[in-house]
């Protein structure tokens, strides 16, 4: 990536993993007795069905996968976000209790709070996540002409920035406060437990070498002291 753009580390410097989900193959193979007549050729797998989408719309969907992309590309590291599952597991997370606000008070009164005081407005996540696409789609069309997801990778690139200095000005919704959620929500898409419907593969636990599940592996703390831990991750679909 050009010098100017959003450095892929910089955006996931930090983040934890925590997760699990793997789908097992089976295969199986018939051996063929001598001279046998030659087998008609194999049919070409037929690419996976995508997953439906369990709240987001079209529009909010094709938004989150061209930020998540822009965030997470395709390099040598690890496919991009969206290849990486990203956009199903946050529709997953907006679609589920945490989505509709089930564990935050939303009583009121809601007025402007301190950063560290955390989130502080009445909008459940998905309510929240709703109006800030909408919001950046209308600022996007303002300052570029067309909405987010049809920029140039450049342009989101310098999008995303002003979103995250603050320099982008929403309407109703505080433009780099939805910046930290989005950018939030693309490290625990990355980093969760595929089961959650990120992750998928298992793709950045091995990037990182990370082994998965911790409470798996207290038995080879001895055998391991000092030395790389190298061992295919063990997510919690392994173990159920």
């Amino acid at each position: 990536m050009s010098d100017d753009s959003i450095p892929r580390r910089d955006f996931l410097k930090g983040a934890g993993a925590a997760g699990t989900a793997a789908a097992t193959a089976l295969s199986g193979a018939v051996s063929a007795p001598a001279q046998a007549q030659t087998a008609p050729p194999a049919k070409e797998a037929s690419a996976p069905a995508p997953e439906a989408l369990l709240t987001l719309t079209a529009t909010e969907a094709a938004f989150l996968s061209a930020a998540y992309d822009s965030l997470i590309p395709a390099d040598k590291l690890s496919p991009s976000g969206t290849d990486c599952g990203l956009v199903i597991f946050i529709d997953r997370q907006l679609a589920g209790a945490w989505g509709g606000g089930a564990r935050l008070y939303r009583g009121g009164p809601f007025v402007q709070g301190k950063r560290e005081q955390g989130y502080q407005l009445s909008l459940t996540p998905r309510e929240f996540f709703a109006a800030g696409i909408k919001a950046a789609n209308e600022w996007s069309r303002k300052t570029y002409g067309k909405d987010f997801d049809r920029l140039a990778t450049a342009e989101r690139e310098a999008a995303l920035k002003a979103m995250d200095e603050g320099k982008a000005q929403f309407s109703e919704i505080n433009a780099k406060q939805f910046f930290e959620m989005l950018l939030a929500s693309a490290m625990e898409g990355f980093f969760a437990d595929p089961i959650y419907g990120g992750n998928r593969d298992k793709v950045s636990w091995r990037m990182v070498g990370y082994p998965g599940l911790p409470a798996a592996y207290a038995a080879k703390a001895l055998e391991y002291r000092g030395k790389k831990v190298v061992l295919e991750p063990q997510s919690i679909a392994d173990f159920s």
